[in-house]
């Protein structure tokens, strides 16, 4: 039986295939404040710029192509079964070859309704515009959880995290809740690896290995010395 390998991913594993990180050290995503286009006040205020924006992110992700992070936590499917728990919404992972992705964060090539949110569509081109409606009659929207927001897919992503044997964060700051918080999940005896460029701060607990590297060369160190095993 092959043992359980869970990866949590962020920005940073995105980020080196181009795609903008959602907060700069200017605090901007792509010029805009988070909350004029990432929170459902946003949205309200002025629903054209936010639907815009999201556009702008689809063409980007659509040219972005996965790199050796991606394409190396795929591979380990060979080895492992892998629960990829990933905070992007860019469907980089899932192009790379991993078949079992929880998206945290919703998906950009999404859309849901604004009234009803469990209508929630496959986007066959990459824009939605103001006009586009739901089969109920209300605006679409990107299928993207917004701060301020619910994470419907947290109690799945911590069963998963309380029962790997493996566990893997890669390309995150893990400063961003609830997400964050799936560590506290993770049994005690299971190694954690934390690959990052830089070191987030993480103490409190036995069997960590920081690779304080990006997760192109990164997460294939950590494989390299999984299959070893």
């Amino acid at each position: 039986m092959k043992k359980k390998l869970v990866a949590l991913t962020g920005a940073g594993i995105s980020a080196e295939s181009g795609l903008a990180t959602f907060r700069g050290s200017d605090g901007l995503w792509e010029g805009h404040r988070i909350e004029e286009v990432a929170t459902p006040e946003g949205w309200a205020k002025n629903p054209a710029l936010v639907l815009e924006f999201y556009n702008q992110r689809r063409a980007a992700a659509r040219a972005a192509q996965p790199n050796a992070g991606h394409l190396t936590l795929a591979a380990l499917e060979d080895q492992f079964e892998v629960v990829i728990i990933t905070q992007n919404v860019d469907d980089l992972h899932e192009r790379a070859g991993s078949s079992n992705v929880m998206h945290l964060h919703g998906k950009l090539f999404e859309s849901r309704s604004s009234y009803f949110d469990q209508l929630i569509y496959p986007m066959d081109d990459d824009l939605i515009e103001l006009g586009d409606l739901c089969e109920k009659g209300h605006q679409l929207r990107p299928n993207i959880v917004w701060f301020g927001e619910a994470v419907p897919l947290m109690e799945r992503a911590a069963a998963e995290a309380a029962t790997a044997d493996v566990f893997m964060v890669v390309g995150t700051s893990l400063q961003v809740y609830p997400a964050a918080g799936l560590l506290d999940y993770v049994p005690r005896t299971t190694p954690v690896y934390i690959i990052d460029p830089s070191r987030p701060p993480v103490t409190s607990r036995p069997n960590l290995h920081f690779i304080t590297e990006p997760a192109s060369t990164g997460v294939p160190r950590v494989a390299t010395e999984l299959q070893a095993e």
